[in-house]
């Protein structure tokens, strides 16, 4: 760890300047130090639209946060027509230290970046700057540092449904979760946080992002306005988080903020085949992360989900399809390949926005659709929300899908209504995990028989700790189940 930090400070304001030409109209060019950079409001803003630039990296919402998930949960298959050798490794579980460094180095690279814009705030609301000028971009930071560490601790450690209902007979291992940082230090070696510990701090860094963000602020100067913080996605994020903890008021009471926002409306049948590939996001989308072609690292979600003229490998799982009646609009979602080829499948989420083949396609991360399932599901376990229930919040989405009405509803049609609503969007593993159920999954190529249904609980469900960091870092214990 102390390697990655002095490595991530040297070159991590030169970086993300430069990296985010896609979500700026206009990239800020660098031509002073990081002092200098941290020592106006103006540097620290444009410090924080650099943050947002590694969202969009191939270890994160480019490409592995979203398609590890569907290929490890099951909404996904591989086959020996379309290989290219990609997400075997996720496929068959066999995650090794040596090859989990990517989302590890880039979370913590965008949290040194929020902490130095957060520890450099305090007297620069001078000329003309505000105190709510201040709190807007201290928002943005503590919103991307809880989005960061959150992001972590779902893949490197056990779900916190699990961790809190077993703390009593659970290894000292398998309790910890990823060091939260707080201020970044060139020298630190952190420990690891408890699983729980983790969560409260999340939750800590969201409440406190919504308390002091202006109601109707959005960062100027971005091509996509869906594609920067402001007090809905913080308050989208919370509702996850808090589904993920299983604190089912909590979340459907901010699902229900969103949803009442009046800010955000479900797709209709009539232009669900078309919003994915829109140049910024639809009427359903919070938040999500900007792409065009102008950076080429976080291109994946296109790339292994197009057949021709890319790679292709994947692809959505038979069980994942027979899932989707006839009259459903998101079966139509899927396309074939050229030839057609009996059975299989690929996502049209990321088809591109017109710009070149293979193409570059924004990824969602949070949407309105979410927080209906969100609230269906906090009902179902006893959440209140006078004047809805959980049949009324699935036939919200089901009533514009062309699917068939829900008469009644329990953990089965909300399991079975978020799988199909949000795949390929990165949920059904985090998913499985948090209701600490397997991952039952079709046999295909390139998985061995031994792998093809991973029960829970298991220690893969947790990643290792990255072989680098354990090296560098005498304060990190490694995972269960894996070699130090």
């Amino acid at each position: 760890m102390k390697r990655f930090i002095t490595y991530t400070l040297i070159g991590i304001a030169a970086l993300a300047m430069t990296s985010c030409k896609g979500f700026l109209e206009k990239a800020p060019v660098l031509s002073q130090s990081t002092e200098m950079t941290l020592s106006s409001y103006s540097g620290l803003d444009k410090a924080v639209a650099g943050a947002y630039a590694y969202l969009g990296s191939t270890g994160w919402y480019g490409g592995e946060r979203v398609l590890e998930s569907e290929m490890r949960s099951g909404n996904g298959i591989k086959h020996a027509d379309h290989n290219s050798n990609r997400y075997a490794t996720e496929m068959n579980w066999n995650y090794l230290p040596e090859a989990t460094s990517s989302m590890w180095a880039v979370g913590y690279i965008t949290i040194a970046e929020c902490n130095n814009v957060i520890d450099n705030l305090e007297g620069k609301a001078t000329g003309g700057v505000s105190e709510q000028d201040l709190d807007n971009i201290k928002a943005e930071a503590l919103f991307l540092r809880a989005l960061c560490h959150f992001d972590m601790v779902t893949l490197f450690a056990l779900p916190y449904t699990y961790v809190k209902k077993n703390m009593a007979t659970l290894k000292p291992a398998e309790l910890l979760g990823v060091p939260y940082v707080y201020h970044t230090d060139p020298a630190g070696v952190p420990a690891r946080d408890g699983v729980l510990v983790v969560y409260d701090n999340i939750v800590k860094d969201l409440l406190d992002a919504e308390r002091i963000i202006d109601p109707s602020y959005v960062r100027a100067g971005v091509a996509d306005k869906k594609a920067a913080v402001t007090l809905e996605a913080i308050q989208a994020l919370l509702s996850r988080v808090y589904l993920y903890m299983g604190d089912w008021q909590n979340c459907a009471d901010y699902a229900t903020k969103v949803i009442n926002s009046g800010k955000f409306e479900l797709y209709t049948p009539e232009n669900y085949l078309s919003v994915w590939k829109g140049t910024t996001g639809g009427s359903e989308v919070i938040f999500e992360n900007y792409i065009d072609l102008t950076n080429y690292s976080n291109l994946d979600c296109c790339y292994m989900t197009f057949p021709e003229g890319a790679y292709g490998d994947c692809i959505a799982s038979p069980t994942l399809m027979n899932l989707y009646a006839d009259g459903d609009v998101r079966k139509k979602l899927y396309r074939q390949d050229k030839n057609e080829t009996a059975g299989l499948y690929w996502t049209l989420k990321y088809e591109g926005k017109g710009l070149s083949v293979p193409d570059a396609n924004n990824t969602v991360i949070l949407r309105l659709s979410e927080m209906y399932l969100n609230r269906a599901e906090a009902i179902v376990n006893g959440a209140v929300i006078p004047g809805t229930d959980a049949v009324k919040d699935l036939n919200a989405i089901t009533s514009n899908r062309g699917a068939a009405a829900y008469g009644a509803v329990g953990m089965d049609a909300i399991r079975t209504e978020r799988r199909k609503e949000l795949a390929w969007e990165g949920h059904y593993f985090f998913d499985l995990a948090r209701w600490n159920m397997p991952a039952n999954r079709d046999l295909c190529y390139a998985m061995t028989a031994d792998r093809q249904n991973i029960p829970f609980p298991d220690y893969k469900w947790a990643l290792p700790i990255p072989k680098r960091e354990m090296e560098v870092n005498p304060n990190l214990v490694q995972n269960d189940g894996y070699k130090e």
